[in-house]
């Protein structure tokens, strides 16, 4: 009897640390379905409404015009990005006061407000309508066209209730956002999506847009986008639509891209953006093959103007992998990591030159100051040879003569060949070059005579290379284009 009774004691043992586990598996589930329950149950947006709404303003804009106008912006009128504007007064060519609506949002209890620069450009009267009815006359402290972007300022006699940015480089795509404004004209609105997309570039060499397909209307331009902590992670700056109206394809200013410019206009009035001094284009693959590049990674440098980048050693040809200890995809990116860093700042840009690395030490120049120079090239004429026709690559290329350089309005200080005409069945001609372009360089080399041109692709054969890369003008400004090598 005693081994049963030792068999009983063990199974009564395990049954209990049966239970004791089981009660514990049951008391972490209850742990964890309580919170998932309390956020099924905040279904609502309600609560953030009701925090974030005070915030949230209704701009009036009003102009003195001289005639009838229509609706008004940073687009032509029935462009799909063409925000709502609306006049009032009446008939006749007499001068009369033309209003529009807008949106925005305080960012400061001292009174500073976000909107679009196409809401109030050009008003000679700015009023601001918050959420509790309470109108405030503003001024404007600040805009930015590239951007699409003002900062406002109203005096009011107590501290404003306002809103903070967020991040919007953490926002995902799927995440919820809400839209509040003035959509319409119709007074204080919010709407709920989710982001769609993101880095979306529209036409604006610094845009970096959130889409959204919460409900964004004309009316809407300048107020906030919200992400669900009730951060503003996007200015609602244009739609997309064949109709005026919404159609769930928004678009709103990113908060990071905003931020930026929002302490700039608000130390100085005005921004200042980093200038590099090149121009780019991107890499695509066969120019990288016919640089030996491994990766079209990277902006490849055409011309170097008068400028920061000419001051440090920077060459046509070069191709910038790096800036500023950050990798370069792109132009786009490398554009606006430029214009984000701070005027007279020394950065190292790494370029590939000839297949080697360069490290070089450029001081960036402002680009306000600098836009609308006229790009310097400063190249040695090759002596006059008597010009010949030559066929070669699908073009007919001659030497530079008087008669040409005055025909095509460019400089002795350009040489190169004439492209007199273009196979229309060749590689060539696929790829834009036409009769007027004028190619300086092959092979990342000067050329100025069909002989030099026809070493460039002897030694680019001997090489190895499928292709030839050429530097090809018209009317002055510069582009690579890789040409086959194959007979």
């Amino acid at each position: 009897m005693q081994p049963k009774a030792v068999s009983l004691s063990k199974f009564n043992s395990d049954i209990t640390q049966m239970r004791v586990l089981m009660l514990a598996v049951l008391t972490l589930v209850f742990m964890l379905v309580q919170p998932l329950s309390a956020l099924a149950q905040q279904s609502s947006l309600a609560p953030l409404a009701e925090k974030i709404s005070p915030s949230v303003v209704n701009i009036t804009t009003s102009t003195v015009v001289s005639r009838p106008t229509g609706p008004q912006g940073i687009v032509p009128e029935g462009s799909p990005f063409e925000d709502f504007f609306r006049d009032r007064g009446g008939d006749g060519d007499s001068p009369r006061r033309s209003s529009a609506l807008g949106s925005g949002f305080v960012i400061s209890e001292d009174g500073y407000v976000v909107t679009n620069n196409h809401v109030i450009e050009g008003a000679d009267e700015i009023l601001i309508e918050f959420f509790n009815g309470d109108e405030l006359k503003a001024e404007v402290i600040g805009t930015d066209p590239n951007t699409d972007i003002a900062l406002l300022k109203v005096e009011a006699d107590a501290p404003l209730p306002f809103v903070s940015f967020g991040d919007s480089d953490v926002a995902r795509v799927g995440d919820w956002v809400i839209a509040m404004g003035n959509p319409l004209g119709q007074g204080f609105s919010v709407s709920a999506g989710i982001v769609s997309a993101r880095n979306r570039a529209l036409s604006g060499t610094y845009d970096d847009y959130i889409q959204t397909d919460a409900a964004i209307n004309r009316g809407n331009s300048g107020g906030p986008l919200f992400n669900m902590d009730g951060d503003v992670i996007g200015v609602n700056t244009a739609i997309l639509s064949p109709n005026g109206g919404s159609i769930g394809i928004g678009f709103s200013m990113a908060s990071n891209v905003v931020t930026r410019v929002i302490d700039q206009l608000k130390e100085f009035g005005e921004t200042r953006r980093g200038w590099l001094g090149v121009r780019i284009q991107d890499l695509t693959d066969d120019l990288a093959e016919s640089m030996g590049l491994e990766s079209t990674a990277g902006a490849l440098v055409t011309d170097v103007p008068e400028g920061p980048a000419r001051d440090a050693g920077m060459e046509a040809g070069d191709v910038i992998v790096s800036f500023a200890g950050k990798e370069v995809a792109d132009t786009r990116g490398l554009v606006r990591r430029v214009g984000n860093s701070p005027v007279g700042e020394t950065v190292r840009v790494t370029v590939l030159r000839e297949g080697k690395s360069k490290v070089l030490k450029v001081t960036l120049g402002r680009r306000e100051e600098a836009e609308g120079a006229v790009p310097a090239v400063a190249q040695a004429p090759d002596e006059e040879e008597e010009p010949v026709a030559t066929e070669m690559l699908g073009l007919t290329l001659t030497m530079l003569t008087d008669e040409l350089r005055e025909e095509l309005g460019i400089g002795t200080d350009m040489s190169g060949l004439a492209v007199t005409d273009v196979d229309e069945a060749s590689e060539a001609f696929e790829k834009g070059l036409r009769a007027g372009d004028v190619i300086t360089e092959a092979g990342q080399q000067k050329v100025g005579t069909v002989a030099e041109l026809q070493e460039r692709v002897e030694a680019a054969q001997e090489a190895g290379r499928k292709s030839l890369l050429l530097l090809v003008r018209r009317a002055g400004d510069p582009r690579f284009v890789a040409l086959s090598l194959a007979e």
